[in-house]
């Protein structure tokens, strides 16, 4: 869910992460448009809208159990195995 910004209160998929610039790029969220000049038949000119990265400090994760955005925490299991949690109500995210 993006926190912050003109698409506040919206949920997507995630598509793409940036680790090194600390961006994501959401399904559907921060169009842009872009005019692209013809390139012969195959590739023809127009208007095309794609997403644009949004910083990682503007979105949350989405837990199912509390239907919400919610802050995650690490929790190591008995297997050494680690997983994401709900900060809110505990439950294990992945």
């Amino acid at each position: 869910m993006v926190i912050t910004g003109r698409e506040r209160g919206k949920t997507g998929k995630v598509l793409k992460v940036i680790p090194e610039k600390k961006l994501v790029v959401i399904e559907r969220m921060n169009l842009l448009k872009r005019h692209t000049k013809p390139r012969g038949p195959q590739q023809p000119g127009g208007i095309l809208e794609r997403e644009a990265p949004v910083h990682v400090s503007n979105v949350m994760v989405m837990c199912d159990k509390c239907n919400g955005p919610v802050r995650i925490g690490k929790k190591v299991l008995d297997k050494g195995e680690k997983v994401r949690i709900c900060r809110r109500c505990g439950e294990a995210l992945d």
